[in-house]
């Protein structure tokens, strides 16, 4: 069984991100889902959007990326995971999301440190 992933962030990097992954992952795109949050849309119109999309991803536990803390569609993440099992990890990259679809048939909490673990690992300094 392969976990769901959701990524929400700033429109349209979501989907960009997901977009990305199809790349590398075209077989789990199914499990990978993309909420882009425009501008436009409040927090509470950005949650109703997420609470829509998450339910259609079944009761099993979700790994939530988020793109910023403390911006709009972290607050948005923070308040879909509250009272779930689902994690949300902030500052999603592309090797997070990557990382992520790597362990996606792993144990769950496997699956969301091998995702942090990727997002600190993604970031280099490769010259000065």
């Amino acid at each position: 069984m392969s976990h769901g992933i959701l990524i929400v962030a700033h429109a349209p990097l979501a989907s960009a991100l997901r977009a990305c992954a199809a790349h590398v992952y075209a077989e789990r795109m199914d499990s990978v889902h993309a909420l882009d949050v425009s501008d436009s849309d409040t927090q509470d119109q950005a949650l109703a959007k997420a609470l829509t999309l998450r339910q259609t991803m079944g009761s099993a536990p979700v790994l939530v990326l988020a793109d910023m803390l403390g911006a709009t569609p972290c607050n948005v993440a923070t308040r879909l995971v509250q009272g779930t099992s689902d994690v949300l990890l902030a500052g999603v990259n592309l090797p997070m999301l990557w990382r992520a679809m790597s362990y996606q048939n792993e144990a769950f909490s496997e699956m969301t440190d091998r995702a942090q673990e990727g997002a600190l690992r993604g970031v280099t300094k490769l010259a000065e």
